[in-house]
């Protein structure tokens, strides 16, 4: 199995990419998987808010504001098209 070392807080904005895995814990991990962040789900980096962060993403067809802190828990594999 390949080892996938991006997280989201890495995805430039305008880009594509696939959710491989969560490594957030509890109320947090909760929330995610509420907001549709879960394996296989395909998530787009938008746009970032004049500080930097938070950033919106568009996942599911829902633009969703994520702070670095918990984009940085969620694992990616860029698209290459």
């Amino acid at each position: 199995m390949q080892n996938y070392s991006l997280t989201l807080d890495s995805l430039p904005l305008g880009k594509k990419a696939r959710i491989v895995d969560l490594e957030a814990c509890g109320p947090v991990r909760r929330r995610m998987l509420d907001l549709g962040i879960i394996k296989d789900t395909s998530i787009e980096a938008i746009q970032s808010s004049p500080s930097g962060d938070p950033i919106a993403y568009l996942i599911r067809g829902a633009l969703i504001a994520i702070r670095s802190e918990e984009a940085k828990k969620i694992l990616i594999k860029i698209d290459n098209h």
